[in-house]
């Protein structure tokens, strides 16, 4: 499994992580939704600690700044 995330991205989804957790933890959002965004968050720091993101994968998208092999 080759990285395909660079550091903006991971800040990004890191961030985007935050903002949704806050909200979900202020009940901003409740009910349904809550556990959607959950879920996103879940996703978005997994895939920032690991530097891989399947979708990107399959859409051949990379934003690390490396070139492939």
């Amino acid at each position: 499994m080759k990285t395909n995330l660079g550091g903006l991205d991971k800040i990004i989804r890191v961030s985007l992580a935050v903002v949704a957790g806050l909200l979900v933890y202020f009940e901003v959002v409740d009910d349904i939704l809550a556990y959607i965004l959950l879920t996103l968050i879940g996703v978005f720091v997994i895939t920032s600690l690991v530097g891989f993101c399947p979708l990107y994968g399959i859409f051949g998208i990379n934003s690390c700044g490396r070139k492939k092999n």
